[in-house]
């Protein structure tokens, strides 16, 4: 069962409200200096680490199919390490985690190669100097037509019993993303993601707020304040195309001011589509840092 928002949340969250409204400087202020501001990155490959670096991105969020290849050898990966030493930033995270040939839920779910698949990228991820995997992965977790939603979330539930530990091994978290429903029929709002990681209880399994996915599914800030304890990461991007911010002028202020509320102090990685990365890049720094 989802819990509700306390009394306490519930009020503090309508003062912010309010304070938006009335452009209250004060209280902006106040969250600013308690709040640290967060670490920017983008879903890119490493090769684009010059011209994010220069709009002053923080890191790259890197892929796991084409950077980690984890069904390919050691020197696959060793040779693509070694040509990601040129880019100027680091490689703090990876997306597409599970192939959706490796299913976690359903008939043929295949929770023991899942483990031994996990086990390279966790590996590996290390190496490269990332700390979070994000598991989104909608082709691996979507739930068979006829199969019980109630059935697959025990099994993710158990999956990720067995990754936190994997994942603690080599220094790495992963983050459950929530998906909207054009993409996947299975955990589409941040609570029911919530609620797997809690229900999973374990450090290195933890919760990835998409703000994306969250505006398309229409699930608000609350449900930030509500599960804040749990946000490892962030993905922002706007409504409209899945746009860069600060492209159609989307106001995603709301939703940092809850991540600000529930103490959040981890990076925000943009996950958008580019039109291009050279004239984009400084403007969604300068809309996030705005908004934030």
């Amino acid at each position: 069962m989802i819990p509700k928002i306390s009394y306490f949340k519930l009020k503090t969250f309508g003062i912010v409200l309010i304070a938006l409204v009335i452009n209250s400087v004060f209280v902006f202020d106040s969250f600013s200096q308690t709040t640290p501001f967060p670490k920017i990155g983008a879903c890119a490959g490493y090769k684009d680490g010059e011209v994010l670096a220069k709009a002053g991105f923080s890191f790259i969020e890197e892929n796991v199919q084409s950077f980690l290849v984890p069904t390919k050898s050691e020197e696959e990966f060793d040779l693509i390490l070694q040509a990601s030493k040129s880019s100027p930033l680091p490689i703090e995270a990876f997306i597409i985690f599970l192939l959706g040939s490796l299913k976690s839920v359903g008939p043929n779910a295949v929770h023991g190669d899942i483990l031994d698949y996990a086990e390279v990228v966790f590996r590996r991820a290390n190496k490269a100097g990332g700390k979070l995997v994000v598991f989104g992965s909608s082709g691996s977790r979507s739930v068979p037509d006829g199969f019980s939603k109630e059935e697959a979330t025990k099994q993710m539930i158990a999956l990720g019993k067995l990754l936190g530990p994997i994942a603690a091994k080599y220094d790495i978290t992963v983050v459950l993303e929530s998906l909207n429903t054009k993409e996947c029929n299975f955990i589409n709002s941040l609570s029911e993601a919530g609620e797997i990681v809690k229900a999973v209880n374990h450090p290195n399994y933890r919760l990835l707020a998409d703000i994306y996915h969250m505006k398309m599914e229409g699930e608000g800030p609350e449900s930030i304040l509500n599960y804040g304890h749990l946000i490892k990461h962030v993905h922002v991007a706007e409504k409209e195309g899945r746009a860069v911010p600060g492209t159609h002028g989307e106001d995603l202020s709301l939703y940092y001011q809850a991540l600000k509320l529930s103490g959040y102090e981890g990076s925000v990685s943009l996950e958008s589509r580019w039109e291009n990365m050279g004239n984009q890049a400084a403007k969604a720094i300068e809309t996030i840092k705005k908004q934030w």
